[in-house]
């Protein structure tokens, strides 16, 4: 049979922008998990989700919280998530920062932070002509989402580490300025990704009280429960009109499966995001799941863990410097990661060493670290999520023995 003839090009018929999007990569694209790996580049939570489910190692459930009952999926899921949204404003009403309380009205629930990242977009941003701001080195995905919705991208870097703080001045000067008319969102990660710093509370207040910009502050708090108590903001939103506070469960409360996200800002723009969600975008199992884990149960699921995981991020400061080929910590501490340089046989951070280490602990030794060396103002860098004690103890004998490697094999070249 001849093939058939169509006038269709791919090339001329997807949007351009499209074609050219470059898709946000993580080191599981060259690194699949077979199951014996130690997977320490995704800043996923090791000891496991924060569901009281019954055993050695788990506090017991209460006698007073619902099972979860997976009867029922022949029905779509509840629309509006009144109960999930109750139980996320219960654990973020610390009236640390206001002494106004939020409600299921000033939240967005929908299928991990990345489709509130999109829902902003789509709400304030009209593709072909405006634009957002991002502070690299920051999370990718704003950038992933900007260039799918045909928006425009304006870059000002945080300052240089160890802090990592916004450049207030450069801001302030951008959102003064002719192009301040097309940006309408401002993306700022805190902690940030992949530095780890928290951005102060004063240095986006400056922000938010722009005499001129009209548009839309969206602060990125998913790894904010390893930050110090009170730092979260998210209850900040009830005395700013255009901040937006988009959280996660899939960080400290190891439910990255559910991909449960939720941004906590005004009731009107809560409003015009919830308008247009898709329908019943949130699975009944995943919001069964995520009520089991805000409950009291799951919250002591989730800080005995974190406990865990705190410990062992101390014990990485403190052992990581003492290995050969090691060299500074960049940014802070207050995520389930760290940012660490590798530097050559010089003592100089090095890309190039850097690479060769991730490459070979993900190849040889089955331990998946992060790369990040080509991010603004982290050269040499590899950033290491914070693993279980058994884990992190493998992972300091490997990056050792690749290190010693690496070094041996340079010194030969040289001779």
């Amino acid at each position: 049979m001849s093939e058939k003839k169509s006038p269709f090009n791919l090339q001329t018929c997807a949007r351009l922008n499209i074609l050219q999007l470059e898709p946000y990569r993580c080191a599981r694209d060259d690194y699949k998990d077979d199951g014996t790996n130690i997977l320490l580049d995704a800043n996923e939570n090791a000891y496991g989700p924060s569901l009281a489910i019954n055993s050695s190692s788990n506090p017991p459930k209460l006698p007073n919280e619902p099972s979860i009952d997976f009867l029922g999926l022949n029905r779509y899921p509840d629309p509006h998530q009144h109960d999930l949204k109750q139980l996320l404003c219960n654990l973020r009403n610390t009236h640390i920062h206001t002494p106004k309380t939020l409600t299921p009205a000033n939240l967005f629930v929908g299928v991990g932070s990345d489709e509130a990242i999109d829902a902003l977009l789509r709400c304030f941003c009209v593709p072909g002509r405006d634009s957002i701001l991002v502070c690299p080195p920051t999370y990718g995905m704003y950038s992933v989402s900007a260039q799918v919705n045909d928006v425009g991208l304006v870059k000002i870097p945080l300052l240089p580490a160890p802090d990592f703080a916004l450049d207030i001045p450069a801001i302030t000067s951008t959102l003064s300025s002719p192009a301040a008319a097309s940006i309408k969102l401002i993306y700022v990660c805190s902690p940030g990704n992949p530095t780890g710093s928290l951005i102060s509370k004063e240095d986006l207040r400056h922000v938010l009280e722009h005499p001129t910009w009209n548009g839309v502050v969206v602060l990125d708090e998913a790894y904010i429960d390893f930050a110090p108590e009170g730092s979260s903001l998210a209850e900040w939103v009830l005395e700013w009109p255009n901040l937006v506070v988009m959280q996660t469960l899939s960080k400290a409360f190891g439910l990255a499966g559910i991909r449960l996200g939720a941004a906590f800002t005004s009731s009107p723009i809560a409003s015009l995001l919830n308008n247009l969600k898709a329908p019943y975008n949130v699975s009944s199992p995943a919001s069964a799941i995520a009520c089991q884990a805000l409950l009291e149960g799951g919250l002591g699921v989730m800080r005995k863990n974190r406990e865990g995981i705190l410990a062992q991020r101390d014990r990485l400061l403190e052992e990581l410097p003492k290995v050969k080929g090691v060299g500074r910590f960049r940014g802070g501490t207050a995520s389930n990661f760290l940012l660490v340089e590798i530097l050559d046989i010089a003592g100089k951070p090095d890309n190039v060493t850097a690479l060769k280490v991730y490459e070979t602990l993900a190849e040889d030794k089955g331990v998946v670290v992060r790369f990040r060396g080509k991010e603004h103002g982290c050269l040499g860098c590899l950033r290491i999520t914070v693993g279980t004690e058994e884990e992190v103890t493998r992972f300091l004998l490997e990056i050792q023995g690749v290190l010693k490697h690496i070094y041996g094999q340079k010194c030969q070249n040289a001779n």
